[in-house]
């Protein structure tokens, strides 16, 4: 097993080597970024209006502005970030969704954690947006917006 494991690790390497190397895959970052801080305005906004519009719990806050901010990042991701990685909408939906819910129960662990901590919700909240969103990005990247070869 420890051999096949050496094998594997270079060649993993040389792949992750060669994916730094390319320009879009940087130019998609970046794209992704942009998105995800229009993601990231969103989510706070609705967070906050939750929170202290509706006065709901935090971790009911948090969950309804996921759900708009999740909407909002799969619409500009597939127009914009991944727009020549184009699926079928709703397949390439829900797998988006997916890794965004797996995103999100990372969120949602890490600002329990900061607010029982005594941080603020609001700061919390978006500490734990930024935590989350390198994992997030490589989810969407290979595998809700992957290109098929």
């Amino acid at each position: 097993m420890e051999q096949r494991d050496a094998a594997v690790a270079p060649g993993l390497r040389a792949r992750a080597t060669h994916a730094l190397r390319q320009r879009h895959n940087w130019t998609q970052l970046a794209k992704f970024c942009v998105v995800g801080a229009s993601g990231y305005a969103v989510n706070l906004a609705v967070y906050t209006a939750l929170l202290d519009g509706a006065n709901l719990d935090y971790r009911v806050a948090a969950t309804g502005s996921f759900v708009v901010a999740v909407t909002n990042n799969y619409l500009w991701n597939r127009l914009w970030t991944f727009r020549h990685a184009r699926g079928h909408f709703a397949f390439q939906g829900l797998r988006f969704f997916v890794v965004a819910l797996v995103a999100y129960i990372g969120n949602l662990a890490i600002l329990t954690v900061l607010v029982e901590l005594g941080v603020g919700e609001i700061v919390s909240q978006a500490i734990a947006i930024v935590l989350v969103t390198p994992a997030n990005f490589v989810g969407n990247k290979l595998w809700s917006f992957r290109r098929r070869h």
